[in-house]
């Protein structure tokens, strides 16, 4: 098992993806954001069943930034409750962990 981690959230225009994504990689909180368009979300708010078209975001960095991660998509989102989920890497090549580990700034 790597430190790594893979944090989603989802946002609902193009824009607002990359703007989340070009921030936390410009500050070095991530390594790379891959942005998907269109995924259909189905949940439930505020009491009734919703429907939306979103833009699922894939965040790559390591466990001890999440919590910068996770004040930094807070601040730049447009929705009251952002998905904000984090898994572990559990492996990966050494090459892709090595280039993760030299984007990302661990001070």
């Amino acid at each position: 098992m790597t430190e790594y981690i893979q944090i989603s959230t989802t946002t609902s225009t193009v824009d607002d993806a990359k703007a989340i994504a070009s921030g936390l990689v410009e500050q070095r909180l991530v390594a790379c954001v891959q942005i998907i368009p269109q995924v259909c979300s189905i949940y439930r708010w505020q009491g009734k069943v919703e429907q939306a078209d979103e833009w699922l975001c894939l965040a790559k960095t390591h466990r001890s930034l999440l919590s910068q991660v996770e004040a930094e998509i807070g601040r730049l989102h447009s929705y009251e409750c952002p998905e904000i989920v984090a898994v572990s890497i559990e492996a990966g090549s050494a090459a892709y962990l090595k280039w993760l580990g030299e984007q990302i700034d661990l001070k």
